[in-house]
């Protein structure tokens, strides 16, 4: 079972990343805070201080075609914001 899904690289978490050194990550909507914190630090070879979890709700969605309006929804999902020890970083552009 993959625990990581991918990493968040947006504005406000390349903002966190600056100021507070959290990172953000999707994860897999079973694994709990232990498996992320283990995922993390065998994955990327770095010190977790700490792990929070929150459950991101999908959202409703329409959109509109030639044979009228189609309604659906996003799936959700988890999301992991990990606070790492000082002087750890994580580069997300190393293997490109």
């Amino acid at each position: 079972m993959a625990i990581i899904i991918k990493p968040i690289v947006t504005e406000k978490m390349t903002e966190l990343t600056e100021k507070f050194n959290k990172y953000g990550f999707i994860v897999d909507i079973n694994a709990n805070k232990i498996q992320i914190k283990q995922a993390v630090e065998q994955v990327y070879n770095v010190t977790v201080e700490s792990v929070n979890t929150l459950i991101m709700p999908g959202k409703k969605k329409s959109r509109y075609t030639k044979g009228g309006i189609i309604n659906g929804s996003t799936s959700k999902f988890k999301k992991a914001i990990v606070s790492l020890k000082e002087g750890d970083k994580i580069d997300f552009y190393s293997n490109i």
